[in-house]
């Protein structure tokens, strides 16, 4: 279990973020041990308990005919990289910890996993007004639901309501992988832009030819295009209030 967890942070944006001052230390340690074997001839352990022990060069030097000008200059160098990548990575570390961004990945990254393993459940693309109420809805009938959504507020609110979403344009095919469309009994294009529920259904019809594509278009106009496009059903929201307003009177 816990090497599952750390594959799954490779390639995430924190381990990119903390990767690079770790990178440097790294390369610093490396560059440190090479150096001083060119200029002392020293091995590859001696010259790693120098870089721990910086006192222990001079003493080579004084008992040793090395080029000690260079050396020191050298040591200096490379301790001060050392220093200064040492507390980048601590700088990076503690204010992921304390800015919550590891509490974010972990949160992320359960909520991959429990996608990975969710069948027959309905995509919502969308976190707007509309997309939220089908959305809930369906959860309120345990209809197990994936939202798709761009905006970060729509996207923190959908995770706050208890349901499992992505963070992504719905247009983009791994998108539509990461929600799990190829597995879901439907896919709901909910964006208040009928052009992107449109290419949505048409990246759908592709990816999952099975599931059912409900597109919503803000006008009747688009109704035979988002059919052409491959979606099952077309709802106008306003025709739809239309109608139950007028079973009322």
């Amino acid at each position: 279990m816990a090497g599952e967890y750390v594959r799954a942070l490779i390639g995430r944006p924190l381990a990119r973020r903390v990767g690079r001052p770790v990178a440097a230390f790294a390369a610093l340690v490396v560059g440190g041990v090479v150096g001083f074997g060119a200029l002392a001839g020293v091995g590859a352990v001696e010259a790693l308990f120098w870089l721990l022990d910086p006192t222990s060069i001079e003493i080579f030097i004084e008992s040793h005919d090395a080029p000690a000008r260079s050396m020191r200059a050298f040591t200096i160098v490379v301790e001060s990289g050392l220093i200064l990548s040492g507390l980048w990575i601590g700088e990076t570390v503690i204010s992921a910890t304390f800015g919550g961004q590891i509490e974010t990945e972990l949160r992320q990254m359960q909520v991959e996993r429990t996608i990975d393993g969710t069948e027959q459940h309905v995509v919502v693309c969308g976190y707007g007004t509309f997309g939220k109420t089908i959305a809930r809805r369906l959860r309120d009938r345990d209809r197990p639901v994936v939202v798709v959504e761009t905006g970060d507020g729509q996207y923190e609110r959908a995770l706050d309501d208890g349901l499992l979403a992505v963070q992504g344009d719905a247009r983009r095919e791994e998108l539509l992988v990461e929600a799990g469309a190829e597995r879901a009994d439907a896919v709901v294009g909910a964006v208040d832009d009928a052009n992107v529920n449109i290419q949505v259904a048409i990246t759908t019809g592709e990816l999952a030819p099975d599931a059912r594509v409900v597109v919503r278009a803000g006008d009747e106009m688009y109704e035979s295009v988002a059919r052409r496009a491959g979606a099952d059903e077309v709802i106008v929201p306003e025709v739809v209030s239309g109608e139950q307003v007028t079973t009322t009177l």
